[in-house]
């Protein structure tokens, strides 16, 4: 499995990444960029609701 990526997206909480930089995302990977994204929490729901 080759693991280098051109690109690593990070975001606090799942979906910040894409919501926040879905189209820059989309951009890169149409020109053939290996794209990664990183979620820096567990996933855990959170308590205020949204």
């Amino acid at each position: 499995m080759d693991l280098e990526l051109d690109i690593l997206v990070i975001g606090a909480h799942p979906d910040d990444a894409e919501i926040g930089c879905g189209g820059t995302i989309a951009h890169y990977k149409k020109r053939g960029k290996k794209i990664g994204v990183l979620d820096l929490s567990n996933g855990e729901p959170t308590p205020f609701g949204t």
